[in-house]
């Protein structure tokens, strides 16, 4: 298993490097404590608990932000499995890249990719949010789900995602579910999910807001899609914003 995922891992980050700008491996502080049992557990609950997120999840960002015919490059920061990745493929026809902490996920993500005909459309980079090995201006489309809340420094993040932004392109970042995602569905991956995973989103929400401000990024959307009346879930926080198209 060592010997391909090397090679996989060596072979992405050489297709990207004339793209990317100059960087070091992840600080070990930043790694998962086990990377690989941790890739393990995550591409488990990628197939089981939060499988059903990917998809609608993908058809939103591809129709908010019209990405059908949309050409160019697409980053989703801290991918992991990368099933999100694979499900933009099928929605748009950029080039996408898994930018992730911990590269015993890109196996899996190949192979993933390659059973459903977008191997040639992927790539994946051993990579740190706080310092993204992207030159300025590098990505049309940046998304992010369920990874933000694990970044030590989030200002950071959000910092360098703006910086790989092109002028005129758009970023999604956040955790939780597709606005369109049954109730019911919701309901049942919350349940399994358990005390983990709860936060209050408003509060999260007002964080995000307050962070992006002090970027600078003045055009900042948060979203909490969350069914009128409901309130025993939510579908969680995200943040919209676009970096100013030159003149």
């Amino acid at each position: 298993m060592r010997g391909p995922l090397v090679l996989l891992v060596a072979a992405a980050v050489a297709s990207c490097a004339p793209l990317a700008a100059q960087h070091q491996p992840p600080p070990k502080g930043r790694r998962p404590a086990d990377p690989r049992a941790s890739a393990q557990r995550m591409i488990g609950a990628s197939q089981g608990t939060l499988a059903p997120v990917y998809a609608p999840l993908a058809q939103q960002i591809a129709d908010d932000f019209k990405l059908a015919d949309a050409t160019g490059i697409g980053i989703d920061v801290g991918s992991g499995p990368g099933t999100l990745i694979v499900e933009l493929c099928a929605r748009t026809r950029l080039h996408w890249i898994n930018a992730d902490i911990n590269p015993h996920f890109f196996a899996h993500f190949y192979r993933l990719a390659e059973s459903r005909g977008f191997g040639h459309r992927v790539s994946a980079v051993w990579a740190d949010a706080q310092s993204l090995p992207f030159r300025d201006g590098f990505a049309d489309v940046v998304v992010s789900r369920g990874s933000y809340h694990f970044w030590p420094d989030r200002r950071k993040g959000f910092a360098e995602i703006y910086r790989v932004l092109k002028p005129g392109g758009v970023a999604f970042i956040g955790r939780g579910f597709p606005r369109t995602m049954a109730l019911a569905t919701v309901r049942a991956i919350r349940a399994k999910q358990g005390k983990f995973k709860r936060y209050d989103p408003s509060e999260e929400a007002a964080a995000l807001r307050k962070m992006l401000t002090g970027l600078g990024i003045a055009n900042a959307r948060i979203h909490l899609p969350t069914p009128q009346g409901v309130e025993d879930v939510h579908y969680g926080v995200w943040a919209e914003f676009r970096k100013p198209a030159r003149p």
